[in-house]
């Protein structure tokens, strides 16, 4: 092998390792690369956002009544969230109704006052507002345990409904069919209540007895849930959608402020459901069932004891004297007792 071929190998494999070292190289350039360039994607890419787990009326078995949906319908109950309806008072409209004209505004309503009210009707009135806002809306935030405290108080001002917070809360309660609010009809209230729960929608409740007001649902006397559409929220103005709830009001001269009138004087009665129309008709039936205790003919008496039971000759009733005055009633054997020994 001559000098010349020698050096030539050693060029040779001298390139070769240089080869493959750039080889290399540009491997890890084209990687490095690569990762840059995901992350700047990355960077850019706008976050990825988990949806929160369904809570309260979102969930299908919300808190706390889990109760089913009843039929919408002229007769039947509201679904769960739900008030129910009621007829328009049968008052003659004030002269100045005729000229007003159709009116979109949210108005906020008065203060409640509860000046005529007496310790028993405060304590009452706060037990059963406490109730609705807690089986109506206890996971909802503040602002919706407020709007629904203020339905509540607005129903208590108007004509249309009773004079009392009890009276509006469990209006038609006597029937399946008939409540207003529909937590007093669906089997909610068998449910213990949760303490921290009840205290909050206790604290809503007082406020608003107080005269707290909570301005945004105006004067709003039904609400619905977003997941039911009962059929008188079309004929009914929308004031307000607080938390899970819709908020609506009558249309003209009734949904006005002028029409919510009606003075709240007390007289608030015992907090709860009415007794069911039926459960009361299958008590009155029962006893009407129970025959009556047997009596003797008069005419069946042997005249031996037919004046049985009457007082003898020469009985005096007990609220008389049975002596004269004088007349000592001690034995005689007994006479001299307690008196000293000689």
């Amino acid at each position: 092998m001559t000098l010349e071929m020698i050096t030539n190998w050693l060029r040779m494999r001298r390139l070769g390792k240089l080869g493959i070292v750039g080889i290399v190289a540009l491997i890890f350039a084209g990687v490095s690369a690569h990762a840059a360039i995901r992350a700047i994607v990355e960077q850019s890419a706008p976050p990825v956002t988990v949806a929160p787990r369904p809570a309260g009326y979102e969930a299908e078995d919300h808190f706390p009544g889990a109760a089913y949906l009843y039929v919408a319908d002229e007769n039947a109950a509201p679904a769960k969230g739900t008030t129910g309806t009621a007829a328009l008072p049968d008052l003659p409209l004030p002269p100045e109704a005729a000229t007003l004209a159709a009116d979109t505004s949210v108005q906020a309503a008065a203060p409640f006052s509860m000046r005529f009210a007496s310790a028993t009707d405060r304590g009452r009135a706060l037990q059963c507002l406490t109730a609705a806002i807690y089986y109506e809306a206890a996971s909802e935030p503040d602002a919706g345990q407020q709007a629904v405290a203020q339905v509540i108080l607005n129903r208590v001002r108007h004509p249309a409904f009773p004079a009392t917070v009890c009276g509006v809360i469990y209006q038609g309660s006597e029937r399946t069919t008939g409540c207003q609010f529909s937590y007093a009809c669906d089997g909610s209230m068998a449910r213990i209540p949760s303490k921290a729960y009840w205290n909050r929608a206790m604290r809503v409740a007082a406020q608003a007895l107080n005269g707290g007001v909570f301005a945004p649902v105006g004067m709003a006397t039904h609400y619905h849930t977003y997941a039911v559409t009962p059929s008188w929220n079309r004929s009914l103005v929308m004031t307000a959608a607080i938390g899970a709830h819709f908020f609506h009001r009558w249309q003209g001269y009734w949904g006005t402020p002028g029409a919510f009138r009606q003075v709240y004087r007390g007289g608030e009665p015992l907090p709860g459901p009415h007794p069911r129309a039926e459960i009361h008709a299958v008590t009155l039936a029962a006893a009407a069932a129970v025959p009556p205790a047997p009596r003797t003919a008069p005419a069946s008496i042997q005249p031996a004891y037919a004046q049985s039971g009457m007082p003898t000759g020469g009985y005096v009733p007990a609220a008389a004297p049975t002596a004269l005055p004088g007349d000592s009633q001690i034995l005689d054997r007994w006479k001299d007792s307690g008196k000293p020994l000689h």
